[in-house]
């Protein structure tokens, strides 16, 4: 996704987004600490994911 994607979504959708992420995050990595993931890069690209739409969502606090 986009970071003009993610402009475009309202802020309650991305609180619901971050929370969802790291819930996915959260699992993969347990996973990871049992056994391998057939792609360990999916948890980078989540956490960069979840960083992005952090970013995004505060700096809309910021401007309110």
């Amino acid at each position: 996704m986009k970071a003009k994607e993610i402009r475009e979504m309202t802020t309650e959708e991305l609180s619901t987004r971050v929370k969802e992420e790291q819930e996915q995050i959260s699992q993969l990595q347990f996973q990871h600490a049992i056994a391998d993931l057939p792609n360990p890069l999916v948890l980078r690209h989540k956490r960069r994911f979840l960083a992005q739409l952090r970013t995004i969502l505060r700096e809309r606090q910021g401007q309110s």
